[in-house]
């Protein structure tokens, strides 16, 4: 672990092994680089360098590699979690530890390890969330990472599903069940977005543990993580994984946690196996080989190990 200065920030922190380099930011806890060879996986908005949060300023997207917890629709703002400075610590040659303050809107206080592999591209990104309040919390894990924009997501489906064509739209009216849209697809047990839905956010029930995001700079970012489809999802859908895809600029890979009702003093934990790989961005991103990617991630990514 270095500290190092990153995206106008004096006190990031660097893991490296030489193949891959992560960068942790303090403010909001996040990831703020994930790159092989150079080539940054995350989407940072160069307006935001520097920015820390002051008391009564507005609710803002921070760029990167975000986290937060949910339940989305229900909870309470949280600004000292989402915005807020972070300690960090080393906890090995490759790992880290950002640790929040404790917020007292929510409860909660969170803990988020990452350990990078001594070879390749694996991440493990392990949140902890710690009740601090007198009460029973009702909450769950819900990732918000920023990948570079205008890629192709492709997600194994599974049965059964609550949903008919395995997937919702959020739109306007309200959540759609039944969304017909030209630039997703479901074959042979794959769902694919190939170009920006009609709306932005969509949300899956898929018990297959994995997704993956083709970008425009030939790097696949894969996330693992387990589910749990005997237990209660507490999103208002019931979702496992969220992704919301806006238009070319941005597309944020959400893995959702299970219900967790912590009462005082318990904790929970929820682990992100993160990968890139390097693929071709096809040239018509609605031929994408998609047996290929799903190809390629059960042959290297299986075994989620970091030594």
């Amino acid at each position: 672990m270095t500290q190092i200065s990153y995206f106008g920030y004096d006190d990031c922190i660097a893991l490296d092994n030489g193949a891959t380099r992560v960068v942790l930011g303090t403010t909001g806890g996040r990831v703020l680089e994930y790159a092989v060879g150079g080539v940054n996986a995350l989407m940072l908005d160069e307006s935001q360098a520097g920015w820390r949060y002051q008391e009564g300023d507005p609710r803002v997207e921070l760029c990167g590699g975000r986290c937060d917890i949910g339940p989305e629709q229900i909870i309470a703002s949280h600004p000292d979690l989402w915005f807020g400075t972070w300690e960090g610590m080393s906890t090995g040659p490759r790992s880290a530890r950002l640790v929040s303050s404790e917020d007292q809107g929510v409860g909660v206080q969170l803990m988020r390890d990452f350990e990078l592999d001594r070879t390749g591209s694996h991440l493990r990104c392990t949140q902890t969330i710690l009740n601090v309040s007198p009460r029973t919390i009702d909450t769950c894990h819900w990732s918000r990472t920023f990948a570079q924009g205008h890629g192709i997501v492709v997600l194994p489906v599974t049965e059964p599903s609550r949903f008919p064509r395995h997937y919702v739209m959020y739109g306007p009216g309200g959540i759609d069940t039944r969304p017909e849209d030209a630039n997703i697809h479901v074959r042979d047990g794959v769902l694919t977005v190939t170009g920006p839905p009609q709306y932005a956010k969509l949300g899956m029930d898929s018990s297959a543990g994995w997704f993956a995001y083709l970008m425009r700079n030939d790097l696949l970012f894969v996330k693992r993580f387990l589910t749990y489809p005997d237990r209660v999802y507490n999103e208002i859908a019931g979702l496992t994984t969220s992704i919301w895809y806006h238009g070319t600029e941005v597309c944020e890979l959400e893995p959702i946690g299970p219900r967790e009702l912590l009462a005082p003093g318990e904790s929970s934990s929820f682990t992100e196996e993160w990968w890139l790989l390097p693929q071709p961005f096809p040239a018509d991103p609605a031929q994408v080989d998609v047996a290929a990617v799903v190809a390629r991630v059960e042959a290297e990514t299986i075994a989620p190990t970091i030594d």
